[in-house]
């Protein structure tokens, strides 16, 4: 997955809250909610995890508003898993 020709997976991460920023990189944390933009245009998910006694906050931008909505509704339904888990996932399909 891309934006503009930049890989967008793993996303960074953003402290929000809990015991201190651990500074996280790459595919870490329990995926806990998913969010599709409000703002237009909406092409940009809000994944939230939990990682290491804190919440963090990652977003990932598309090109194409239909592919951003269907991550979407895919990562609701992998709330629970770990991120590690979730970039293993096959979305060859969408090609």
């Amino acid at each position: 997955m891309s934006y503009h020709g930049v890989r967008n997976w793993p996303p960074a991460w953003v402290w929000l809250n809990g015991e201190g920023n651990k500074y996280p990189r790459g595919e870490t944390g329990i995926l806990t909610a998913v969010s599709l933009s409000q703002i237009k245009p909406a092409n940009r998910c809000f994944l939230y995890v939990h990682h290491d006694e804190s919440f963090y906050m990652g977003c990932l931008l598309f090109d194409d508003l239909a592919f951003c909505r269907h991550v979407s509704q895919l990562l609701r339904f992998c709330r629970r898993r770990s991120i590690a888990e979730i970039g293993g996932l096959d979305l060859s399909y969408t090609s």
